[in-house]
């Protein structure tokens, strides 16, 4: 008799372990509670690294759809003083395929692909050890029952607390996120100051990135350190008021650079939360947990990797029907921690240098990762 198997979240991690799941024939309940796949933007965009997103897309048998989508020019890379001084500008060779860039929303259609979701079915609570199996609670007063539930919801889960009871904390660090639309043609010089790629600048405790995506969108995050309350007297809801403030934040910064953030139409606060860097959990049968549910870190490009490694590699190690599969997700679960405990490292003394008093750190940060050309 085959498992009753539900994973809860319709992102990355959830898409791809329900994606081989499907390839392998075997059935998933996936939970998500936005109503539709357009119910909210689905962010920036995300490069998939050889060895961890592009295996999962591999593994999922949708690597040469991603590479049809995927923009390897994106990988380009400028960095500039607060002047304007252009620092390093990192251009990939036309064969360069280690981390191209794809749209969210692309790689999210990409995934769901034949699935089939259950939206508009926000989870709530996740009980494990009944009689009859795991016993999900949803928003709408609903219970239902599985072998397995495999949490992939997120940095605040809904599933977390039935494997563990810690909780992300703040960094320090805040990032507010801001759009241009039509770049090319609107703000051209912006444009060329981005490029196919990202261009960054990095100041004292401050920083400004910009990302371009597909269809002339840019993404633009300014971070800074700061308490977690620094908004306290101000309206986020307030895109006038929030720009003025940014505008104070980096006075003194190149006028392009400023401009970035001047002509953002609206403001996203995205205070960055990890969980401990080394999280594990006593091991429950019948509930897991993937992605950033179960090892939120800094978003410095792995996250979203590991997340969909993660589902394609739990759902092969469930896809022939082991005959201790409750086994089978503990060996997973090790293997998880161990890769997502470096990666984890990794990325918090990443972001200690990319937003640190000193923006030497974090010129060094890339220097390690690409020579200068």
């Amino acid at each position: 008799m085959r498992q009753r198997i539900a994973v809860v979240g319709g992102g990355p991690a959830g898409l791809a372990f329900a994606r081989v799941m499907h390839r392998h024939d075997r059935p998933v309940a996936v939970l998500e509670r936005d109503p539709a796949p357009d119910a909210r933007p689905p962010g920036g965009t995300l490069d998939l690294h050889e060895g961890l997103g592009q295996l999962a897309m591999d593994k999922a048998g949708l690597l040469a759809e991603f590479q049809a989508l995927s923009r390897p020019e994106g990988q380009a890379m400028r960095i500039l003083d607060t002047d304007g001084t252009v620092l390093r500008d990192w251009r990939p060779d036309p064969a360069e395929r280690a981390n191209p860039e794809i749209d969210r929303g692309q790689l999210r259609d990409l995934l769901l692909g034949p699935l089939d979701v259950r939206w508009g079915q926000g989870v709530t609570k996740v009980v494990p050890g009944g009689r009859d199996g795991v016993l999900v609670h949803f928003e709408d007063g609903r219970q239902e029952a599985f072998d397995l539930v495999v949490g992939a919801d997120g940095a605040w889960s809904r599933t977390r607390p039935a494997v563990s009871p810690v909780t992300p904390h703040y960094t320090g660090v805040t990032a507010v996120e801001t759009s241009l639309d039509d770049v090319d043609t609107r703000h051209p010089d912006l444009a060329r100051l981005v490029g196919d790629g990202s261009v960054a600048v990095y100041g004292v405790n401050r920083a400004v990135v910009a990302q371009r995506g597909s269809g002339g969108h840019v993404k633009v995050h300014a971070q800074f350190r700061a308490p977690l309350d620094w908004h306290a007297h101000l309206d986020l809801g307030d895109a006038e008021a929030v720009r003025s403030r940014l505008m104070t934040l980096f006075d003194g910064w190149t006028a392009p650079v400023l401009d970035l953030l001047r002509h953002g139409a609206a403001f996203v606060h995205r205070p960055l939360h990890v969980l401990p860097v080394s999280h594990t959990w006593t091991h429950v049968p019948g509930v897991t947990l993937l992605g950033d549910a179960a090892h939120l870190m800094p978003p410095l490009g792995a996250g979203a990797n590991l997340a969909l490694l993660e589902g394609a590699e739990l759902a092969e190690a469930l896809a022939d029907g082991p005959a201790n599969p409750d086994g089978a997700v503990r060996a997973f679960e090790e293997r998880m921690w161990a890769r997502a405990g470096r990666w984890a490292r990794i990325t918090a003394a990443g972001l200690e240098r990319l937003v640190s008093p000193d923006p030497a750190a974090a010129l060094a940060v890339f220097d390690q990762v690409q020579p200068s050309r």
